[in-house]
């Protein structure tokens, strides 16, 4: 019996490469002798699994020496922040074709013991999906784009690497009468965006983009292609809102179309605090998550210089569904201290005002909308609150102190209520629903590098989110995770790492945590797929389950299995 043990023990050890575990785990940087015999381990490795000659496979795996490597790394890199030239690179990004070339990647990377990172838009503001602190891969998606859409089914299957603005496309090429709940911005990728939750500015009416998904498609972390009937509902539900990455890589998702009328109506209303602002946010914050559901009215608050004084700006930015008269008419009766006028709004198609959203210009093609050669990444930082109660008109002029003080942070209040205060927390993993008013964003961007800038911009951020503090949500301080923060909290996925994911898996997903941390053992017990905030796997008591590879104690222990089979076998 023990020989048998030890057996196992030696056959587990000997599929992971020695040398890369020991330089790993010991912090010792990857030599380049070591990093090309990882390289040409996982080539070889995925021209087996994928029955392909070398020449095809090189094809989709792009190394440190190839002249396309910085393009196609910086391509989808969103944030300059995690785009400087002491950020560690990934060893190889590989760029599936087909489906099978997935189940590969995620095979061969676990072969030879390379942590796995997936990309589709680069949109997280944290860079999770393409930074990392050891010798890493990337998983880029990009070219797994394909959309069909079925007017007559009034659905669509989307692969994870097509953007927003394309399947906006794509359903307008094929239907004037359609749309689908997403984000406002084009270039953000399906598969992060549907898997975190996913919102826009239809989220009143017809509730997140994925409340809107009826089927996926995700690669396990045994390589096997599921669909809905074969992962089952439980993966189903954590893939909704608790974040694809956690569980393995969504390969696309089927989406239910929305109906949108010929016609709908936007606007922007501005206010300085001289003209109103305080009043109208106040009132704001009553009437936007509790008016018609076929409004949504985002609102933005930034310091501003006017006459050489500093001041607020209160903007807010509308889509109803419907026509100019309606909402004129809706917003004298709910929101007169607005005093909205129909010279203030434009008529216009959903198409259009997908663009208007995005800032084009009126008249702008929505070919525009293919467009991915951005070129250009802002330095940037985020974070995120739910508001409960009515902030107070005496707390906002505090606010208004507070945000002129600190100069350049600013917040964007997303209403709620609608179908949002329909569906129940427990209805996927995105938890957020009744009884949030708003959520709140808070944004900083600068375009220029270095130290001190940064230290200012992220000190704005943090000063002005613990001054919101008594009028934000409690026990849990929730947080929205496609608004990705490290700030509340990190894994090292260690010996605690279900307790360090507790706190910041808590604030993502209120009481859901628990349960995407079952779905998460069930499916990964051995947690391959993994970053910085990742769902955690049970621990050892409650699963009689160690994670692979996920600790430093876990390294001492392999390392010693490795030892023991030398010299067992010697």
């Amino acid at each position: 019996m023990k020989m048998m043990k030890i057996s196992t023990l030696c056959s587990t050890s000997f599929r992971l490469s020695t040398i890369l575990l020991v330089l790993c785990f010991f912090n010792f940087p990857i030599t380049r002798a070591a990093s090309d015999s990882a390289y040409e381990s996982f080539l070889q490795c995925l021209t087996q699994q994928t029955n392909s000659s070398e020449q095809q496979i090189s094809n989709i795996v792009v190394t440190q020496t190839n002249s396309s490597y910085a393009s196609v790394l910086r391509a989808y890199i969103r944030n300059a922040r995690f785009n400087l030239s002491s950020t560690l690179k990934p060893t190889v990004i590989i760029t599936p074709l087909q489906e099978s070339h997935v189940s590969a990647a995620v095979i061969c990377s676990k072969q030879v013991g390379f942590q796995l990172k997936i990309r589709s838009g680069g949109h997280d503001y944290e860079g999770l999906s393409y930074i990392s602190d050891r010798p890493f891969f990337i998983l880029d998606m990009f070219n797994l784009r394909s959309i069909d859409v079925d007017v007559k089914d009034e659905s669509a299957w989307v692969e994870a690497g097509a953007t927003l603005g394309e399947l906006y496309y794509r359903i307008w090429q094929k239907s004037k009468l359609h749309g689908y709940p997403a984000g406002v911005c084009p270039t953000v990728g399906v598969g992060g965006h549907l898997s975190g939750g996913g919102y826009g500015n239809m989220l009143r009416k017809f509730g997140l983009s994925t409340d809107n998904v009826v089927d996926a498609k995700i690669v396990d972390v045994r390589g096997r292609i599921l669909d809905r009937k074969a992962m089952g509902e439980d993966l189903f539900w954590a893939i909704r809102g608790g974040g694809g990455a956690s569980f393995g890589v969504v390969l696309a998702y089927k989406i239910k179309l929305v109906p949108v009328p010929e016609t709908v109506t936007v606007f922007r209303a501005e206010r300085l605090l001289a003209e109103n602002a305080t009043d109208v946010v106040y009132k704001w914050q009553l009437v936007a998550p509790a008016t018609d559901d076929n409004l949504f009215m985002r609102m933005l608050l930034q310091p501003v210089t006017r006459n050489k004084k500093p001041t607020v700006r209160a903007s807010i930015v509308a889509l109803y569904l419907g026509g100019a008269d309606s909402l004129v008419t809706l917003l004298a009766k709910d929101f007169p201290e607005l005093g909205l006028k129909k010279e203030n709004v434009m008529e216009m198609s959903w198409i259009q005002s997908v663009l208007w959203w995005a800032n084009f210009d009126n008249g702008t093609s929505p070919n525009v909308l293919l467009d991915r050669d951005l070129n250009s990444a802002d330095f940037l930082k985020r974070k995120s609150d739910y508001v409960q109660k009515p902030i107070p008109k005496y707390s906002l002029n505090l606010l208004w102190k507070q945000m002129m003080e600190l100069g350049k942070i600013g917040l964007v209040f997303n209403p709620y209520g609608g179908k949002m205060a329909e569906i129940p927390a427990s209805e996927t993993a995105f938890p957020h629903r009744a009884g949030n008013l708003f959520k709140i964003q808070y944004s900083i961007s600068w375009s220029d590098p270095g130290t001190e800038i940064e230290e200012d911009r992220l000190s704005q951020a943090t000063s002005l989110y613990s001054f919101m503090t008594p009028f934000v949500s409690t026990s849990p301080r929730s947080a929205y995770l496609n608004y990705r923060d490290v700030d509340i909290g990190i894994n090292h996925h260690g010996e605690d790492s279900y307790a360090e994911g507790k706190v910041y898996g808590e604030k993502y997903f209120n009481g859901n945590f628990d349960r995407l941390v079952k779905v998460k053992t069930m499916v990964d017990p051995e947690n391959f797929f993994r970053n910085e905030q990742s769902i955690p796997t049970q621990p050892r008591s409650d699963s009689g389950v160690t994670p692979l590879l996920s600790s430093t104690t876990g390294s001492w222990k392999l390392i010693g299995g490795l030892l023991l089979c030398f010299f067992w076998r010697s």
